[in-house]
């Protein structure tokens, strides 16, 4: 992307989730954000609608780009643990449950001390620490087939139905299935044994952290 930017502006001092206005090939109006859904280093960029196709054709002309489609956006956003909403998200799913609290800070920070957001009554309690949930939004791996979204998740015994696999595919990074859902909070925890339904048969796994594969985002160097 540095090919179509002007000459004096920097990528290399341009921190993660940062942006500024400039132009691309030339086309004034436009804007570059290092950020991206993919877990790797990467620049979203933003033109005139008249101009996409050009700058789009300039990228590609480039022997070291390859344009991708959203199977492989989406295995690599899996693959960094990272939601989509309208399947690890949705109105019914609050942050706490999705383990996305640190988007609020810490306990100490003043967004969580004076609440004032919308929903903050249902999250926080008045000294800025998080309500209790009864599911979480955990990682899981150890099956032998992919789970896709709408699978069971079962206690170890396949006993007890205990949540639903929300996102699920084969990591081209880890050569093996991988999932994100939610259970019970008292099976969040890391190493518990599961069982998945999937085609209707159950498999084993295992609440995994995540990121499954160890995001690279980019530094400013010192």
């Amino acid at each position: 992307v540095g090919k179509i930017l002007p000459s004096g502006l920097d990528l290399t001092k341009m921190p993660f989730m940062t942006g500024v206005a400039t132009t691309l090939d030339g086309v004034e109006g436009c804007r570059i954000t290092r950020c991206g859904y993919t877990g790797e280093d990467g620049f979203e960029i933003a033109m005139p609608a008249e101009y996409a196709e050009s700058i789009a054709s300039k990228l590609i002309s480039d022997p070291a780009v390859n344009p991708t489609g959203l199977g492989a956006r989406d295995s690599l956003r899996l693959e960094a643990g990272l939601c989509l909403y309208g399947h690890d998200l949705d109105e019914t799913i609050n942050p706490v449950e999705a383990t996305l609290a640190w988007t609020m800070g810490g306990p100490k920070g003043r967004r969580r001390k004076e609440g004032g957001f919308l929903g903050a009554e249902h999250i926080l309690k008045p000294d800025g620490k998080l309500q209790k949930v009864a599911r979480k939004r955990v990682g899981i791996m150890g099956m032998k087939a992919p789970a896709r979204e709408g699978a069971e998740i079962y206690d170890a015994a396949g006993e007890n139905k205990i949540g639903d696999v929300t996102s699920g595919t084969f990591s081209p990074c880890l050569k093996a299935p991988i999932a994100m859902g939610y259970v019970e909070t008292p099976m969040s925890k890391k190493g518990t044994e599961i069982s998945l339904k999937i085609r209707g048969k159950f498999q084993k796994a295992e609440v995994t952290p995540m990121p499954f594969v160890e995001s690279r985002y980019y530094r400013v160097p010192e």
